[in-house]
């Protein structure tokens, strides 16, 4: 493809873990892209690091660009400068604001030539994240293939209706915290059960990656593989009771339809 204008309008973890793929994968040049930042600080950590332009000027930043990418943060979009509606006419507007709607963002961008709202999570700074993305109205040929090639910088991508969005923030978005949260467990689960804190925390961490890894690569469902595990009566098949008796998938449930009900909120408080 054709390395588009990028305008990076932000350049925190996400725009920087974006850049960064670019980069690596030859999508584009530094020479095509630029950022800004609210302090400059960030931007100019970026462009040091990686050899894209800084520019502070906004008119400049956005003249030549071709694509937005707003990657500020979420609150910061309701005083975000005025001139931003004039300044993205004609142009596509990715945006990466948690919470955001597309009619909100509509309001602030309405001279877009097309609007995508995306949902990365935090792996995406690694390039092992999980976006999703829907669209204000369906992309064109070219802007379809940038886009893709934006998300797929950060890692896995997958195209859905906006009307999904709270509950994959739930899963997708704060996902990452509660398997944070799950490992947490096991490494104090292991410390208690007399293991040093060190060797705990590395054997829950390579735990989780390798089961996750062996999850991702296999044809079979997580229950299939889990009962591969789980000996008749073994301590697998003890461990696995006390989760059952306490209810853990149940929990599990409360706990992601507690977070759409607030992704749901926050996007309708935008």
């Amino acid at each position: 493809m054709s390395h588009p204008r990028l305008a990076f309008l932000g350049a925190g973890n996400l725009a920087s873990a974006i850049v960064g793929g670019l980069l690596a994968k030859k999508v584009c040049a530094p020479a095509d892209l630029a950022c800004t930042s609210k302090t400059g600080g960030t931007a100019q950590a970026l462009a040091a690091a990686t050899g894209i332009a800084h520019e502070p000027d906004l008119a400049r930043l956005l003249g030549p660009a071709d694509i937005v990418v707003v990657a500020f943060k979420p609150q910061s979009l309701a005083a975000a400068d005025p001139r931003l509606a004039g300044l993205t006419a004609g142009k596509l507007v990715i945006s990466l604001l948690a919470g955001k709607t597309l009619a909100t963002l509509a309001r602030s961008f309405p001279r877009a030539r097309n609007l995508v709202r995306t949902m990365p999570n935090t792996p995406a700074a690694i390039g092992a994240g999980m976006t999703t993305y829907t669209t204000l109205a369906p992309l064109a040929s070219s802007d379809r293939k940038t886009v893709e090639s934006l998300l797929d910088a950060l890692g896995q991508y997958l195209e859905v209706d906006e009307k999904y969005l709270d509950a994959l923030t739930a899963i997708g978005g704060s996902g990452p915290a509660f398997l944070f949260e799950f490992v947490a467990g096991l490494r104090e689960a292991g410390v208690a059960a007399g293991l040093p804190r060190e060797m705990a925390a590395k054997v829950a961490v390579e735990t989780a990656l390798g089961a996750a890894r062996l999850l991702a690569r296999s044809s079979e469902t997580p229950e299939s593989l889990r009962d591969r595990v789980t000996s008749p009566n073994g301590s697998t098949f003890a461990g696995l009771q006390v989760l059952a008796a306490r209810q853990f998938r149940e929990t599990l449930k409360e706990t992601i339809l507690a977070s759409t009900r607030r992704a749901g909120e926050l996007s309708r408080d935008s």
